[in-house]
């Protein structure tokens, strides 16, 4: 490995032999500067291994210029040698408390020299090596973590399918509402980490129904008073599933689960939730679900035309729907659009 040696002395002599020392030496390479604020320059733009400054300078001594060079964190373990008289211990020990890492007395010895220019060399290659050492580590942290958030985005997936199983509704329903809901929570200001969330999340929103009898789900016609009283179950059951996870993504699944079926107006189900005691995913949900099951085929309805969609959808708003969603749903409707037309049903 080279090393890059800044050498800082206002004394054009003692630079010259200095920067010779320096460049007698193995894989080393000398950068010399009389003024000291064009070498602090240099070091806050560069990446170099080693700083020799002298103690006295005019304008900048070695004291301040070594205080100033420790303020810019790019340079954090940089091992900095100062040239000091073997008299001055004072300035030794402030130097120390600045952040220098050793000193040469003058006049400069050379076996001196090439003995503390290597310890600082070993001190450099030791941080350099800890910093990989860190970056690698880091690394290796990011792909586990990455594939660790693959392996949980997977199982939800895997479990919306499951319940789609016992449901009649598509595998592109989940996708479309899902889509649907993130283009409303983006109008709304969620983070892109939020939207990556409610992304993954959605699709569990009827998870619960995997709770809820056959002769009730797949029914093909109306249900009683009674049956749908059991298939409003599944709104609880869902969140019973999911509630107790330490994923946020789960968590979050849990609330649309348990939500969705609310009304704005308080009319819905199963706590009777009003307005904005409606948690805002569960609002955005209601939406989505709402708009995408009507406009979709099943075993006991043919699909709506898009049309009489709207008309509901407007007409609920403030009483079945949040406002806000319902506008958003609107305002961004190229991107519903879009999105009905890439998760289109065709079997």
């Amino acid at each position: 490995m080279s090393m890059t040696v800044v050498i800082v002395d206002d004394t054009q002599t003692n630079l010259s032999l200095t920067t010779a020392m320096v460049s007698r030496l193995a894989d080393c390479t000398a950068v010399s500067f009389l003024d000291p604020r064009k070498a602090l320059d240099y070091c806050t733009r560069n990446a170099p291994d080693l700083v020799i400054v002298d103690y006295l300078m005019p304008d900048l001594d070695g004291l301040e210029f070594i205080r100033l060079l420790r303020e810019c964190h790019s340079i954090d373990g940089l091992p900095i040698l100062m040239v000091t008289g073997d008299t001055e211990r004072e300035v030794r020990y402030r130097a120390l408390e600045l952040g220098a890492t050793d000193f040469l007395t003058k006049p400069i010895d050379r076996v001196e020299f090439q003995a503390r220019i290597r310890n600082s060399f070993g001190l450099r290659r030791g941080h350099l090596a800890q910093l990989e050492r860190s970056r690698s580590l880091a690394a290796e942290v990011l792909k586990a973590t990455e594939e660790l958030r693959f392996r949980e985005r997977e199982t939800i997936h895997r479990l919306a399918r499951a319940a789609e199983y016992r449901d009649p509704e598509t595998g592109s329903h989940i996708l479309r509402m899902s889509h649907y809901a993130s283009v409303i929570a983006r109008g709304m200001g969620w983070s892109e980490a939020k939207l990556e969330l409610l992304l993954h999340a959605a699709p569990m929103h009827d998870i619960g129904k995997l709770g809820t009898p056959d002769h009730i789900l797949l029914k093909p016609g109306k249900l009683t008073p009674e049956e749908f009283e059991i298939m409003k179950q599944h709104a609880t059951i869902g969140w019973s599933i999911l509630k107790d996870s330490n994923s946020p993504m789960l968590q979050l699944a849990a609330t649309i689960a348990h939500t969705h079926h609310e009304k704005f107006d308080g009319s819905g189900y199963p706590h009777g939730l009003q307005g904005t005691e409606i948690p805002e995913c569960g609002r955005i949900v209601a939406v989505a679900d709402v708009f995408d099951a009507l406009t979709s085929d099943r075993p006991y309805k043919p699909a709506w035309p898009i049309e009489k969609a709207i008309a509901l959808l407007k007409d609920g708003r403030g009483k079945h729907f949040d406002p806000q969603c319902v506008d958003i749903f609107f305002e961004r409707w190229d991107e519903i659009i879009s999105i009905r037309d890439q998760y289109s049903d065709e079997f």
